[in-house]
């Protein structure tokens, strides 16, 4: 018997949820069959694929290995559909797309605009931690992300778009409000702050910052959302951190110069370095570059071919 696609897939089911029972829920078989066709993927080849001794069900070291290739196999069978069914005309197509949280101020023209031009492009938008969008790349369950500058995973590109600006916010209730020299930084430990939380490569910038400085600011309020941070600061008396971007576009919001200035971080567009890339990508891509030539920080730089990375920092979302 020569191994079908829908073994390979049942095999990485089983593997994924260390558990029959769960894998066969949400390949919607019977138990049963699922077990019967592993036995039969295994007598093919030879060899146990999985250890069923103990109280989780987990590959064994020949099923790691052949593991490895039923995934690429797949992802490249995937790949060969969607070339399959693109069209250079974008009269219809798919994109899938991802972007850290902070950059909602981004995503959101470049995907109105992107629609405008190409209405026919199916449009997937998703909000994901650094780390989880370059798996997801690598996985080829996602075509572009927009992320930071940095050190990526083995096998991720990069073209830079533009280098962001971070700032102090306030809203008009704070003391800082509508003050235009600068505010030294030690002046921070005697306020308030509402930052956004850990997860967010945006926090892991300022805790440099803060550590840099031997600042001890008061954290009073964290939040895992740009919006949620943005009202809590406009009804209060609380300071936060924010791309100088979010703070242009938000009316009730006000910057004000820190010293030193938080540094500077560059925006980058992801992709997976041998993935095939469709005709959406390929003109999204060229609309997000062209887009951001222009602007202070803008590079617009093609495709860095097995990019290695930047300024050794490791920003995760």
């Amino acid at each position: 018997m020569q191994p079908e696609l829908r073994h390979l897939r049942y095999l990485l089911a089983v593997a994924e949820h260390a558990n029959f029972t769960r894998a066969a829920e949400e390949l919607r078989i019977a138990q049963p069959t699922l077990s019967q066709q592993i036995k039969q993927l295994e007598k093919a080849l030879g060899v146990l694929l999985l250890d069923r001794t103990g109280r989780t069900v987990r590959l064994t070291d020949a099923g790691e290995a052949y593991a490895g290739y039923a995934r690429r196999a797949l992802q490249d069978l995937a790949a060969g559909e969607r070339a399959v069914h693109d069209v250079h005309d974008l009269s219809r197509g798919r994109l899938r797309l991802a972007a850290t949280p902070t950059f909602t101020y981004l995503t959101g023209p470049l995907v109105a605009d992107f629609h405008t031009r190409h209405p026919g492009i199916a449009v997937e938008v998703r909000e994901l931690p650094q780390d989880r969008i370059e798996a997801e790349l690598l996985a080829d369950r996602l075509d572009l992300g927009i992320a930071f500058r940095g050190d990526h995973l083995p096998g991720i590109e990069d073209s830079t778009l533009f280098t962001e600006t971070l700032g102090l916010v306030v809203g008009p209730g704070h003391p800082f409000a509508g003050r235009t020299d600068p505010v030294p930084a030690d002046e921070l430990n005697r306020h308030h702050l509402a930052l956004l939380s850990a997860d967010f490569a945006t926090r892991r910038h300022v805790d440099a910052y803060v550590s840099e400085h031997g600042l001890r600011p008061r954290i009073a309020v964290e939040a895992n959302a740009v919006s949620t941070l943005t009202e809590i600061v406009r009804r209060t008396a609380l300071a936060t951190v924010l791309p100088d971007a979010v703070t242009r576009d938000h009316p009730h919001l006000t910057p004000v110069p820190l010293s030193p200035a938080l540094p500077t971080r560059g925006v980058t567009l992801l992709r997976r370095a041998a993935g095939y890339r469709s005709a959406a990508t390929r003109v999204f891509t060229d609309l997000a570059v062209r887009r951001h030539e222009g602007r202070p920080g803008g590079k617009g730089q093609p495709w860095s071919e097995g990019h290695p990375g930047g300024d050794g920092g490791q920003p995760i979302g």
